[in-house]
């Protein structure tokens, strides 16, 4: 479902602020692969999701959504493929609309505009089913204005936006991240019930090793803009904090660093 094959990016080329962010990363995901993406303060995550997202446009190599090569797609192009959270609930829906609007443009994204009736009944109702799977009492809201919800209720929102149209692929910047922890947590599962009802094909960065390891089916290490560990199947199931630092150390012959990784 995604082929990023030798993917290079450069910040400030030939400055003294370069710097290489994504060197020759190579990653397959087949569908409905569920992976989280963890490492230290620069290690390239969030440089590799915006190059798969189009934000800008690498220096070398391909990237493959589905089989259709997408390297030279600007951004709103490859919108139709991906569905994407960010790490600020502001970030993702329209404040200053209701809840029900914000839907029903997800929904038609893609679409071409024209002049009829915004909202129908039926399209009210399905939207009312849809968000009361996600457990908040937003169904009897549909009318608020998102930018009176909380962070967790937008950030719930946002995600449930993202997977309307199930995307081909699924991008989670660190979308739990400015969250309290109760709140994640809700959001989190929320997000692995969407994520299983689907069969969506999933990237997933996060600061948290914990959540890292408990989520997904694989899980790949970043650092210095190269993929240095990639586990899954069984060794994923059974893995612990401790055996994915010491996984760590073992391939990069350093500790594990971070002022924002939480370890445990």
């Amino acid at each position: 479902m995604l082929e990023l094959i030798n993917i290079s990016k450069t910040f400030n080329p030939g400055t003294v602020n370069e710097k290489q962010a994504l060197q020759g990363v190579n990653l397959t995901l087949e569908d409905g692969d569920f992976v989280t993406v963890i490492g230290g303060n620069g290690a390239g995550k969030s440089t590799m999701l915006n190059a798969i997202a189009g934000v800008w446009p690498v220096d070398s190599g391909k990237i493959l959504i589905d089989g259709q090569d997408v390297t030279a797609l600007p951004e709103y192009k490859r919108a139709q493929f991906l569905g994407r959270v960010f790490q600020d609930p502001m970030t993702g829906t329209a404040a200053t609309m209701g809840i029900d609007e914000n839907l029903a443009l997800a929904m038609r994204r893609g679409q071409s505009r024209t002049l009829k009736v915004g909202l129908k009944k039926d399209e009210r109702d399905n939207y009312r089913e849809l968000l009361k799977g996600l457990g908040l009492g937003l169904e009897d809201r549909l009318t608020s204005k998102v930018g009176l919800l909380s962070g967790g209720q937008r950030q719930a929102l946002t995600l449930l936006m993202a997977t309307l149209k199930r995307p081909k692929l699924l991008l989670l910047d660190e979308h739990t991240a400015a969250l309290d922890p109760k709140t994640a947590a809700k959001v989190l599962q929320t997000t692995d019930e969407i994520i299983a009802r689907d069969n969506l094909t999933t990237l997933m960065i996060t600061h948290n090793m914990k959540d890292a390891i408990a989520h997904g089916n694989r899980l790949i290490m970043m650092m210095e803009g190269k993929i240095i560990l990639d586990i899954k199947g069984e060794e994923k199931k059974n893995l612990t904090v401790e055996d994915l630092l010491h996984k760590f150390e073992e391939v990069s012959g350093e500790q594990f660093a971070s002022d924002k990784a939480i370890l445990g």
